[in-house]
């Protein structure tokens, strides 16, 4: 079966503006008939859900933290993406695009990309508005900074707080909507499953954290906004309580999950220290704008910094090797982050690592201090040499901060259409949840962008087009679909808490994400993921027999929650090693070894494999349907990415 994405006809720069025009509209009178389900308050679910109010809708959001300020989006910290061009450096919103296009390797949709790089202006004038405190240059404009993938400076920031500062804004328009009346906020409660009438999504069922009620809520379209699934590695920067559940038991009901294998791993976070860890955190990418990366020329070196013989100052400059400027001198330190993660494992593998495991290479910033000073240098990155120094106790103004890659974002999730719905009629998808922008590598700042992209500019258009072609019927919340999907749900819960063996839910996690790492990671082999298959399915079955999950519903019970959670992550790591294994190409993230050019750079196959990857679940231990979206590439030339 092909999908149709349903992208507007013409022009590349008018497909959004002629399409806005076509789309049916909801009566200002009529919007009060409406209710919205908002899953998440992200970036995207919270800019969705206040401007859906905004205007005139209602709106029941929901997060399973204690606060919309807890969203993952927080976490975010180097900066946006928007062609301003404040810089006069060449950019616009046709670079950005092509930018994105290439990044991404000529896996994401024209379409959709120029969308997100057209409404990025705006997004920046909504967010100074809303008060973000973005930094500014001497004259009073808003400051830029470079960031990988690109040549010019368009990231807008916020020192490396720029998630938090964007996330803040999002929350005080939400919280205008709730003194309003006009947002529902219900915390603490997690979605597990989706209610379908006749085909289409007409509400959601949740369960309360705190005591465990389980409630159904009905409405006339479903937002998903709910993050990605990096967790399912165990080790990432995500938050621990980052997972993929809302987006799995959508998919369960249907809806197509696209590209799960396309994940990305960022080159610049703190390496692991032991067995220890729940999760990893990251140093953002801003720093490789004067950090420069290198390892050192000899394995004799690096044995001797291992050893602690030597330090990294007394490694004289003939004697390191600055890998990315001399393999990309384009580009240098700012190549995309796909490039740089393989690269400094290629210095590991050849056993240049540093640091006492010697699975790490420096991040060294003597010399923008020796050109800067140290003063300079502190006022662009001081909080995140702070939190370097908190964690490991080691100064970066005197000694080279010690990186590695990390899985860090998801560009796969729910299919997504234009109008970012999914093929349930209904059921929306926004934010890092869905799989739309960013092909198979995203660019660093974009996560962000798209996020407010989609939920401040682009679903208050799409989804009143639905609306408009259902009309403001109430939904039946006596209807037996409610009781019956609320049952299912029960008959879960209480089928997890039987289970009584003799190993933890974080044991199954963290054996799932050694798997995942190891074969589904940042190089993969036919033969790796065939095996990586056999041992997840083995593992899934083990989970059922012989995990053990404490406590009863009826309570916060973290042990039921991490539970469910987990099994679903059993469940998608299957599939992404099945999309891995069908996708016999090397692009972006997903690097097949099987597939590259002789320099060692990912090797696409345009002839065989240019389409969106979505996925049907059909039932439990039953493979699943692939279905094609063609890309079709109308406005760029396919070529082989480079950055040299």
């Amino acid at each position: 079966m092909s999908l149709d994405a349903k992208i507007p006809k013409g022009p590349l720069a008018e497909k959004w503006s002629k399409h806005k025009f076509d789309l049916k509209l909801v009566n200002p009178a009529n919007k009060r008939k409406y209710d919205i389900i908002v899953v998440g308050t992200g970036l995207a679910g919270g800019a969705a859900a206040a401007s859906l109010a905004e205007l005139g809708y209602n709106v029941k959001a929901f997060c399973f933290q204690d606060s919309p300020r807890r969203a993952h989006s927080i976490a975010a910290q180097g900066g946006i993406n928007a062609a301003k061009n404040y810089q006069n450096d060449g950019d616009s919103v046709y670079r950005l695009f092509y930018d994105t296009i290439k990044g991404g390797d000529y896996r994401a949709r024209e379409g959709n990309v120029y969308r997100l790089a057209e409404v990025s202006v705006n997004i920046i004038d909504q967010c100074v508005a809303q008060g973000v405190p973005f930094a500014r240059e001497y004259g009073g404009l808003l400051d830029n900074r470079s960031f990988g993938g690109s040549q010019v400076s368009r990231t807008f920031y916020a020192r490396g707080q720029t998630g938090q500062q964007l996330l803040l804004g999002a929350y005080s328009a939400l919280n205008r909507q709730i003194h309003l009346g006009k947002v529902k906020m219900y915390t603490r409660t997690e979605m597990l499953d989706v209610v379908k009438i006749d085909g289409h999504a007409k509400g959601i069922i949740t369960r309360n954290l705190i005591n465990g009620e389980i409630e159904t809520h009905s409405g006339h379209a479903v937002l998903l906004a709910t993050g990605g699934y990096g967790n399912v590695f165990y080790l990432s920067t995500n938050a621990m309580g980052s997972n993929v559940t809302a987006a799995w038991r959508a998919h369960k009901r249907g809806a197509f999950f696209a590209n799960p294998c396309f994940t990305q791993i960022h080159p610049t976070c703190i390496p692991v220290t032991g067995d220890h860890q729940s999760k990893l955190t990251l140093m953002s990418e801003s720093l490789r704008n004067d950090g420069r990366v290198w390892a050192p020329k000899t394995v004799e070196t690096a044995e001797k910094l291992r050893k602690g013989q030597l330090k990294a100052a007394d490694i004289k400059e003939d004697d390191r090797d600055y890998f990315l400027e001399r393999k990309y001198p384009s580009f240098g330190n700012l190549v995309p982050r796909d490039v740089a993660s393989r690269n400094a494992k290629e210095m590991v593998d050849d056993n240049r690592g540093v640091g006492t495991s010697g699975i790490a290479v420096f991040l060294d910033f003597a010399d923008a201090i020796h050109r800067l000073g140290k003063d300079a240098v502190a006022a662009k990155y001081g909080n995140l040499f702070d939190m370097y120094y908190q964690i490991t106790n080691e100064d970066p103004y005197t000694q080279p901060m010690r990186i590695y890659p990390a899985v860090h974002y998801t560009m796969g999730g729910l299919w997504v259409d234009y109008n970012l719905s999914t093929n349930i009629p209904g059921l929306y998808a926004l934010g890092e949840c869905n799989f739309s922008d960013h092909g198979a590598n995203r660019l660093g700042a974009s996560a962000l962008m798209q996020g407010l992209a989609d939920g401040y500019f682009v679903i208050p258009y799409t989804l009143g087009d639905y609306l408009a072609t259902i009309g403001p019927k109430p939904v039946d919340i006596n209807h037996p679909a409610f009781a019956k999907t609320k049952q299912e749900t029960l008959d879960y819960i209480n089928k997890l808490l039987s289970l009584k063996g003799t190993r933890t839910v974080d044991d199954y996690h963290r054996s799932l994400g050694l798997i995942m790492w190891e074969y589904c990671g940042m190089a993969r082999t036919e033969e790796g993921l065939t095996k990586a298959k056999g041992l997840i399915s083995e593992l899934r079955a083990d989970f059922w027999k012989n995990v053990i999950v404490v406590g009863e519903n009826d309570e916060v019970n973290p042990a039921l929650e991490k539970a469910g959670r987990v099994a679903d992550f059993l469940e998608l790591g299957e599939l992404m090693v099945d999309d891995a294994l069908m996708r016999r190409e090397s692009c972006g993230g997903h690097f097949r070894l099987e597939s590259q050019t002789p320099e060692g750079e990912a090797l696409r196959d345009d002839d065989n494999f240019a389409f969106v990857a979505a996925w049907e679940y059909k039932a439990d231990n039953q493979p699943e349907v692939l279905h094609k979206e063609v890309l079709d590439f109308e406005f760029v030339h396919l070529t082989q990415r480079s950055y040299k």
